[in-house]
Order: C-alpha cells, then sequence, then structure tokens
C-alpha cells in the first residue's frame, strides 16, 4: 500500500508538471490540461482514485495545500496600492464582487433548487478569476494596454477577496449546521478567533522579518514553517477556523509597513504551482463524471447566468464615471474566466460540507468545474475574435522592458520615456531600482524571469527585452525565458565576450544574438562611458544633417542606440553601415565625443565671418 501511495503521488507529480508545460506551450491556461489529465486518470481509465488509495490523509493533504494557496494569495492584496491600479479595478473588486455574488446566489437557489446558504456559498466561491488562467489569456489575446491592465489586476486582487469572502460564508453554514450551539455567539467567537490569530501571526511574522530575527536563507522555509503552524493550531482552538486564520495572517503581511516580502511571495508562487498542479489532478480525479451529467440544463442555465447576466451587469455598474467606452466594457463584460482556487476551495468545503449532512453539499464542486470549463474555454476560444471585432485590440508593441537598472538604462529609459516610449527597468540590484523610481521610472523589483514577475509585470505595450545587466548567470535565464514569452526575434543582449570563459560557456546560438548596439558592445563598456561622464542624446537627422554629418560631428566616440521612425521602435544591432534620413537618433556620446563636438563647433564659428550689426537710428 506504502509502495502504491507512492507511486501515485510520484505520477501526479510528474502529471501536473507536463500540464504545466503543456499550457506554457500551448499559450492556454494550464488549468485547462490539468482537468483533462486529471478526468483521464481519474473516471475515465480509472488509473487513479484519490479517496481509495489516500484514504483519510486526503482531506489534510488538500486542506494544508489550500491553506497554502490563500495564504500566497492574500500576500498580494496591498489595500494601498489597489487605487494604483485605477477607478475600475478598485469598483471591480468591490462593488463587482457584492454584485456578482448577489446575481450568481439568488440564481442559483432558484435555478438549482439549492437553500440560501449553499446558493450564496456558491456564489462566492465562484466570484474569483485569477491570474493563472487571466494572464495566459491576455498573452494570446493581446487587447489594448488599459484593458489588459484592468482584467490581470482584477485577477491578482479579488483572488484573496473572493476566497475571503468565501471562507466567511462557509463559517457561517458551519456553525449553523451544530444544533447545540448560538448561531451569533459560535460565529463571533470563530471570526474572533480568525481575526485575532491571524492577526497577530502576522504582526508575529512581519517583526522577525524587519528586525532581521532569522538569517536570509531561512527566511521563506520559517514563514512557510509558521503559517501551516498557525493554521493548524488555529484548528484546534476552535474548528474550522484555519483558513480564515491564514488568509488574514496574508493580508496584514501584505500590509505591514517596512517589511520586504518580494521572495515570500516568489518563494511561495514557486511552491503554489507545485499545489495547484498537484491538487487539481488529484481534485479532477475525484470528479463523478455522472455528476457532471446530471446537472442538465440547470447547470448549463446557471453558466449562461454568469456569463450573461452577472458579469456584464457588474462591468457596466463598475464601469460608471469611468473612462472606458462601450466596446471596453462589452470587451471586459465577456472575459472572466474562474480558476484553480474556485476549484481548490470549493472541494475542500464540499468535503466538510457532506460531513456536516448540508443538503447540497455534493453537487458542489461539480458545479463549480462546469463553471470553470465553460468559462476558460469558450473564452479561450472567443475573446480575440470578440476584441477584434470590438477594434480594442492592442497596435504593434514598440514598449521596452530592460533588464539591468545601471545609470546607463536609467538615462536611456528617460529619454525614450519623453518619447512617449513605454519603458520598465528590472533588476534586483535595489539601489538600482531607488534611483530608477526617484526619476520615476516604471520599475519590477527581483527576477524578471520568476512567476511572480510574470504576474506583476504589466507587459502590455512592451513587445522587445533588452538585457542590459552584469549578472551573468542570471542574463541568460532571462533570456530564455522572455524567447518563449516574446519570441527569439524580439530579444536583444550585449556581447560580454569577457563571459566567455571556461565557467561560463554559453550555446553559440544564445551568442549570435548578443550584437545589440554593436557586434562588440559590452556592459563594461557602456558603464565606463557613462562614468566617465558620458550622455544619452537624442538627434533629429535631416537631408542638411544626415548620419554621414552626424559621425564626423562626434567621431568614434558616438556610439548609436536606437533611433525612432513613424513611430516605431528600431534597435541598432550588429554591424551599423548607414541610417536613413527622417528618424530621430538616439546615442551614447562619450566624453571625447562631446569634445570633438564642441572643438568642431569653435572651428565652424572662427570660419564664419562676421557679420555687421545694423545700426538702429534712434
Amino acid at each position: 500500500m506504502v509502495e502504491q501511495i507512492t507511486a501515485m503521488l510520484g505520477l501526479v507529480g510528474v502529471l501536473s508538471i507536463l500540464c504545466q508545460w503543456l499550457g506554457w506551450k500551448l499559450r492556454t491556461p494550464a488549468i485547462l490540461p490539468l482537468l483533462l489529465c486529471g478526468l483521464l486518470v481519474g473516471p475515465v481509465f480509472g488509473v487513479l482514485n484519490p479517496d481509495a488509495i489516500f484514504g483519510d490523509p486526503l482531506f489534510p493533504i488538500i486542506s494544508l495545500g489550500v491553506a497554502v494557496i490563500l495564504f500566497e494569495g492574500a500576500l498580494t492584496l496591498n489595500f494601498s496600492e489597489i487605487k494604483d491600479h485605477g477607478r475600475m479595478v478598485t469598483h471591480l473588486v468591490s462593488i463587482g464582487t457584492l454584485i456578482t455574488w448577489a446575481i450568481i446566489g439568488v440564481a442559483t437557489h432558484f435555478i438549482m433548487g439549492f437553500g440560501w446558504e449553499m446558493a450564496m456559498l456558491f456564489g462566492a466561491l465562484v466570484v474569483v478569476t485569477g491570474p493563472t488562467v487571466i494572464v495566459p489569456m491576455l498573452r494570446s489575446i493581446k487587447p489594448k494596454s488599459q484593458l489588459s491592465s484592468i482584467l490581470r489586476w482584477e485577477g491578482i486582487v479579488i483572488d484573496p477577496i473572493g476566497a475571503l469572502l468565501a471562507v466567511l460564508v462557509f463559517e457561517y453554514i458551519a456553525v449553523a449546521a451544530e444544533p447545540t450551539s448560538h448561531i451569533l455567539h459560535s460565529l463571533a467567537y470563530m471570526l474572533g478567533i480568525g481575526l485575532g490569530v491571524g492577526a497577530l501571526a502576522g504582526y508575529g511574522i512581519g517583526q522577525i522579518i524587519r528586525r532581521g530575527l532569522v538569517p536570509h536563507y531561512l527566511k521563506n522555509t520559517a514563514v512557510l514553517t509558521i503559517m501551516l503552524g498557525v493554521f493548524v493550531g488555529s484548528n484546534l482552538i476552535q474548528e474550522e477556523s484555519g483558513l480564515l486564520t491564514v488568509t488574514v495572517m496574508g493580508i496584514w503581511l501584505a500590509n505591514m509597513r517596512g517589511v520586504d516580502i518580494d521572495d515570500i511571495i516568489e518563494f511561495k508562487e514557486t511552491l503554489t504551482v507545485l499545489f495547484i498542479s498537484g491538487l487539481f489532478i488529484l481534485l479532477a480525479a475525484r470528479l463523478d463524471s455522472q455528476a457532471l451529467l446530471q446537472l442538465g440544463w440547470q447547470g448549463v442555465a446557471l453558466l449562461l447566468v454568469v456569463m450573461l447576466i452577472a458579469r456584464p451587469i457588474s462591468v457596466w455598474c463598475c464601469g460608471v464615471g469611468t473612462s472606458l467606452t462601450r466596446a471596453d466594457k462589452w470587451f471586459l463584460s465577456w472575459v472572466a474566466p474562474r480558476g484553480i482556487v474556485a476549484a481548490a476551495v470549493s472541494s475542500l468545503f464540499a468535503i466538510k460540507l457532506e460531513k456536516l449532512g448540508i443538503p447540497g453539499a455534493e453537487q458542489i464542486v461539480p458545479l463549480v468545474f462546469l463553471i470553470i470549463i465553460g468559462t476558460v474555454v469558450s473564452q479561450s476560444l472567443t475573446a480575440g475574435a470578440w476584441a477584434r471585432f470590438l477594434g480594442v485590440k492592442a497596435g504593434s508593441a514598440q514598449g521596452l522592458l530592460i533588464f539591468g537598472a545601471s545609470k546607463f538604462s536609467r538615462e536611456l529609459a528617460k529619454v525614450l520615456l519623453s518619447k512617449n516610449i513605454p519603458v520598465i527597468l528590472a533588476d534586483n540590484n535595489w539601489d538600482n531600482i531607488r534611483l530608477s523610481r526617484m526619476d520615476n521610472i516604471p520599475v519590477y523589483f527581483g527576477n524578471p524571469a520568476s512567476e511572480h514577475a510574470d504576474n506583476a509585470i504589466d507587459m502590455t505595450g512592451v513587445g522587445r527585452l533588452l538585457v542590459l545587466s552584469p549578472y551573468r548567470q542570471l542574463n541568460p535565464l532571462v533570456t530564455f525565458h522572455y524567447q518563449d514569452f516574446l519570441g527569439k526575434t524580439k530579444v536583444f543582449g550585449l556581447n560580454n565576450s569577457e563571459a566567455n570563459s571556461a565557467r561560463h560557456q554559453l550555446s553559440e546560438s544564445y551568442l549570435k544574438r548578443l550584437c545589440l548596439f554593436g557586434e562588440n558592445v559590452s556592459y563594461a563598456r557602456l558603464a565606463s562611458t557613462m562614468a566617465k561622464g558620458g550622455v544619452i542624446k537624442s538627434t533629429n537627422l535631416t537631408e542638411s544633417f544626415n548620419f554621414e554629418h552626424f559621425k564626423q560631428r562626434y567621431g568614434e566616440g558616438a556610439l548609436p542606440l536606437i533611433y525612432l521612425q513613424d513611430g516605431r521602435v528600431n534597435l541598432v544591432t550588429g554591424t551599423l553601415e548607414s541610417l536613413p534620413n527622417g528618424i530621430e537618433l538616439i546615442s551614447l556620446l562619450s566624453v571625447e565625443a562631446l569634445a570633438e563636438a564642441q572643438a568642431s563647433d569653435e572651428l565652424k564659428a572662427q570660419k564664419e565671418p562676421d557679420v555687421e550689426q545694423p545700426v538702429l537710428n534712434g
């Protein structure tokens, strides 16, 4: 039996990674291959029966996995940042959540015949969208920048809000099912434990991080261990209070001043990918295909209410007073796929509610999976065409993501931003990020090739990556990561020839793409030029002052970088022979080039004859 459990766990792990890879390869939400895989190994072929194989330990496995997922989602809920994402996002995650919850809850009561408590619980479970399904969809749809930003941040922020709402409704149902307890007294006690222990634990973890009481290499592991311990301890004090506790703990930690949780979020996201993938296969394998079919027309009707009534009403109500057009609102009304969080939380609640004997608990999971399948499949297939029909597709992405926020990158970014070219600087050096923020340059602090970066960096309008960092080991990782995302022809790097040592052997195909700004331009050359007083300057090339004149004026100390032509950004790569007229050339001018230009101007002034000034008669 032990060998069988070990084999099944290994199988689930391998399948989860394969499904994640397949989702990445097909540029679709990973939830689709995970769902299909779970159904195939579960009810279709009977290879995996989680209840029979894992037995009683299955519930703790799901419970701990959901706790990690909710805690990681809560860490992203920083209240001070919500308003920074625009009025529409703020409305959608507040007013929109309540509208969607109410409409779906009422529809579930009348269409499915659920009691009001179960109907409102189902409504709370399916208000969440989630970045794990939104981000891959947006990459293939490519709507205009504002719409992409709204949908992405709605998915990130609404995850913990929807989960918290579902937990609160579940707590009420669990308390109300106890015949010997007073509902209000028991609910108040449970909420008190969840809110109190969660806030206290969040504050405690925050103090540990702020004061550096644990070494850096233990910080992520310590936070995870403490979180799981608090989850278990809260359940021991008051049964079913653990999920509320870890959600509150994550929210408290996210909003605590002076606490850097970026590393924790990145670590938790890596862990959450494993938990989500494995859990979803297990949950899909537990799904009874007959239960899905038995939902019948009522299930389809409820799906249509979710997609065609609840979402549009929510969007149009939240859009009042915003700058969104009718086409924008209609696009947002269609795109709201449900994600893995809804499936994981609903499965856990269903197990608990079935033990309590709550009517309708056995239908919660198949109904949630029906909503997930219906929204993800239909919207993935049609959202691109819908965006084209409405005219909300983004144009050619001319923006740049620059990895490495050195002085050169900051000065280049300032020039480009002044020309209305979107630029984002990414770096894991805090000093560089701090200086970039002081110059009002959009930044990302951390590894841009991380899962956290995929969700946090707003890539709308950004079509190319420039690798301008001194991090020799990280540069290839970032390069290959964004080649998969943007395409091989959209990623450029410097020819850091000093990196070609025996210890840092790079592939020939990678080295061929290291020709940004010229064949022999390295990070060291750029940094040295800037340190000696070099400047980045924009010059208009015309018939009277063409590229040949430019070279004569500045000499060999001028390094062309980028030129703008007809609203398009063109990067200088390889050997540069000539440039057309009618462009705006951005170049790096060394101290020698500036001195040569000044000398040229002085010589020209000396050669020009003095012009006699006219005498004005008074």
